[in-house]
């Protein structure tokens, strides 16, 4: 794991679904979010946001702003040019030396890269049987990979508490502060979009986990 994953979401979010389980939304959702963060969106994943919409049910069970940055991000991808999508990942993200926001939990919660949180988000994929890849030279603590692993846990049907445990020490403490940094920063446009709509997921899950605890 801790590679580039495939994101299949048509299925689970197609207007004429009526019911899906929530479950299945959610490891979507983070799939999705987790190719946005990993690499500039293409003209096939902007396609696709601009072509479906939240199940009823769903739209319904996770509140009007969680549905409305649905819609925002939506009108947003099928608004954008991928060449400027890619120039603003770029700016964002990767820049020269490093981009205006860095998308690592580690800097988020110490102000430092490849810190303690890093040493124990590692210890805890190790417990997990997750193991980095050696083509990927990202550290475990990017936002995207973290995605990538919610979405992988939620999956594999992993034990509840073990996927509670993950979001509650890896992703809970500053993913939404970083989403709002990007949403914040005047580069962004179609990210500012994908920054409304992962503030008010990690709103979500948050509540979700919680209540399902």
């Amino acid at each position: 794991m801790l590679a580039e994953t495939a994101v299949d979401t048509t299925a689970i979010m197609e207007e004429r679904v009526s019911h899906v389980p929530e479950d299945q939304v959610r490891a979507h959702v983070y799939s999705l979010l987790g190719a946005l963060l990993r690499n500039p969106a293409d003209q096939d994943l902007l396609d696709l946001l601009a072509g479906i919409d939240l199940p009823q049910d769903i739209s319904q069970s996770s509140g009007e702003d969680f549905a409305n940055a649905w819609r925002v991000m939506k009108l947003a991808a099928g608004r954008a040019q991928v060449e400027a999508v890619d120039d603003e990942f770029h700016v964002l993200f990767i820049g020269l030396g490093r981009g205006e926001i860095m998308p690592y939990g580690s800097w988020y919660m110490t102000g430092f890269l490849m810190d303690k949180p890093l040493s124990l988000l590692r210890g805890d994929l190790k417990s997990l049987g997750i193991e980095r890849q050696s083509d990927i030279k990202e550290p475990e603590d990017h936002a995207a990979a973290l995605c990538e692993c919610m979405a992988m846990l939620i999956n594999n049907n992993a034990d509840s508490a073990a996927s509670r445990h993950f979001f509650q020490n890896h992703i809970e403490p500053w993913m939404k502060a970083f989403f709002t940094d990007v949403g914040n920063s005047n580069s962004a446009v179609f990210y500012k979009a994908v920054a409304g709509f992962g503030e008010q997921f990690i709103d979500f899950e948050t509540r979700y986990l919680a209540m399902t605890a």
